[in-house]
């Protein structure tokens, strides 16, 4: 009786524990990890921007493998975006232009089987030069895309195989984060600092971006997610975690890290932030606060 107490009281102390801190290598420290995702099964994906390659950390371990390998498209090709939805993988590959000056690249979202790493779906994006960045899943279960080489956001709808333009305007321009808080779409810009919400009208269609006051100077804001009525924004220009309270068009902001190297992506997963700390080929993770 006493050690099933005991192994009761010791179970509950287990799951009321807060998450533990964990830092994971993505290959080397020059690997660049840029964006990551978790998998529903608690797989870690990680984007490399030094290497054609996709990564997988296996949950409960501490190795990144080799998921996905994109050295056939090109020299130079690395991937951005990273979002595991369901049984796929999304990803957004860049490839450079060869013989260009300035650099320009074309750039393609791709989707993966999650489990086989079979491609689903490839869609380039159109333009002779282009960013795909990031993606966010809006409540009509689209996927959202943002493009910061054409200052565009496109839209791929269930079933889709290609993505239609959703929205362009000068506020777009240098669009890196993008996602949905309380069924409203957000995006910021790397180029400005400035963080936007899309407006749409009864019809569903988006109006011009309204700029949000940040009460506070964020930095280069990239990777962006919503978790807990809140957005998570990964400052790379100041090396900080920020979580970003919207009231109206007022953000108020509050730092949950600092101290990172050029942190590009941030992903909530149950009590944990994931975040891609590019400058030190880093996936480290802090408990989410409550």
């Amino acid at each position: 009786m006493l050690r099933t107490f005991k192994m009761a009281a010791a179970a509950l102390l287990a799951f009321a524990a807060p998450a533990m801190a964990a830092e994971i290598l993505i290959q080397d420290d020059k690997s660049q990890p840029e964006s990551l995702t978790v998998a529903p099964n608690g797989d870690l994906i990680v984007g490399s921007a030094s290497t054609p390659f996709v990564y997988k950390v296996k949950k409960g371990t501490t190795v990144a493998e080799k998921f996905i390998d994109a050295s056939a498209e090109g020299p130079g090709t690395f991937f951005f975006g990273q979002l595991a939805i369901g049984d796929t993988l999304w990803t957004c590959q860049l490839t450079p232009v060869p013989g260009v000056t300035p650099v320009a690249r074309h750039t393609a979202l791709r989707g993966f089987d999650l489990k086989t790493g079979k491609e689903t779906l490839r869609w380039n994006l159109p333009g002779d030069n282009t960013t795909c960045n990031d993606f966010a899943v809006g409540p009509d279960k689209a996927l959202y895309i943002a493009d910061t080489g054409t200052a565009r956001i496109y839209r791929l709808a269930p079933g889709a195989t290609s993505a239609e333009l959703y929205l362009e305007h000068r506020n777009v321009t240098g669009i890196d984060g993008i996602t949905f808080l309380n069924g409203t779409l957000y995006f910021n810009s790397v180029f400005f600092n400035n963080l936007y919400r899309v407006p749409v009208d009864a019809a569903g269609k988006p109006g011009t971006p309204v700029q949000i006051w940040m009460d506070a100077p964020v930095k280069g804001p990239d990777g962006m997610r919503a978790v807990n009525g809140k957005l998570l924004v990964a400052e790379n220009g100041a090396g900080k975690i920020d979580a970003l309270t919207i009231n109206g068009d007022i953000a108020h902001v509050t730092v949950l890290k600092d101290g990172l190297k050029i942190p590009t992506a941030v992903e909530p997963a149950g009590d944990t932030i994931w975040i891609a700390e590019r400058g030190a080929g880093k996936a480290i993770s802090i408990p989410l606060p409550k």
